[in-house]
């Protein structure tokens, strides 16, 4: 199942969270810490230091919980482009907090040391990202397997059941909090689906020079040239064909021209992962109700 356009344009947050939790877990992986990341009893209602907390947000707890996680993170940036990355961080900074309280209060009942500690990671993000998953992304395509029915979706969902149940109650704990948080989210409690950050904090990791990550999405060259049409002949030098087109606005102008207006277009767009021909097909049954 695609996540939209290839790489993180238009999801400058999204690569942040993704740089950060491969930078925290390969920086303590290599010191031997993988398994004293997460948060347990002893160190939440004894003394939890500043360290602890931020490695048990963005830290896995081994590689493939990395590799898992990771790319479940890649494919959630979708949400980003749909919601804007202003609303996006407040997702993120609401499901992580709620997550996290859960956790301690879950430590605290439980007392239990089988849970010494938790499996660390940004659990909380990706589970509560599961909830608009469930809701607002539709299936485009169905298959069987062995004469199991699956979708295109069931691919998101087994990689999430990997990561829930790789560390038993460890993992499931955490797991919980976050799509419980996620619910709290898509409830609008408090209001908080209305709040967002200031464009300029957004706009920082945009800017910033983030390792691994140093270019962004190119632009498509137009490859189409028409003596004839004054619009292309403007845009020429010498012979040669110089304007670009963004690929979003493309798939925009390919939904205008069959006779769908640009607001629907651009919202069928975003619940289809940029897939137009999976967008078409919403807007067609749309005015057929």
């Amino acid at each position: 199942m695609s996540g939209g356009l290839p790489g993180f344009h238009n999801a400058p947050v999204s690569k942040a969270v993704v740089v950060a939790a491969a930078l925290f877990s390969v920086a303590f992986g290599f010191r031997g810490h993988y398994r004293n990341l997460g948060l347990s009893y002893e160190n939440v209602y004894g003394k939890l230091r500043v360290w602890r907390l931020t490695t048990s947000l963005f830290a896995f707890s081994s590689t493939p919980e990395l590799i898992f996680g990771a790319a479940l993170l890649y494919y959630f940036r979708v949400f980003e482009r749909q919601i804007g990355s202003n609303k996006y961080a407040v997702f993120i900074a609401f499901s992580t907090m709620v997550s996290v309280m859960l956790q301690i209060l879950s430590l605290g009942y439980l007392k239990d040391p089988s849970l010494n500690p938790l499996t660390s990671g940004p659990y909380g993000l990706i589970f509560a990202s599961y909830v608009p998953f469930f809701f607002d992304i539709p299936i485009s395509t169905k298959f069987r397997i062995f004469g199991l029915r699956l979708s295109d979706k069931s691919f998101i969902y087994l990689a999430g059941l990997q990561l829930l149940f790789s560390s038993g109650r460890c993992s499931i704990i955490p797991g919980l909090s976050g799509i419980l948080a996620g619910l709290l989210y898509r409830l609008n409690i408090f209001r908080i689906r209305r709040l967002k950050v200031p464009d300029s904090t957004t706009s920082l990791f945009s800017r910033l020079p983030w390792p691994f990550c140093n270019h962004s999405y190119q632009r498509l060259p137009i490859t189409e040239s028409d003596g004839n049409n004054p619009s292309n002949q403007a845009h020429q030098t010498e012979g040669a064909l110089t304007t670009t087109e963004d690929p979003m606005e493309s798939s925009i102008v390919t939904l205008v021209s069959m006779g769908f207006d640009r607001g629907s277009a651009m919202q069928a767009l975003a619940l289809t992962n940029y897939d137009v021909n999976l967008a078409s097909n919403i807007l067609l049954e749309a005015q057929s109700m």
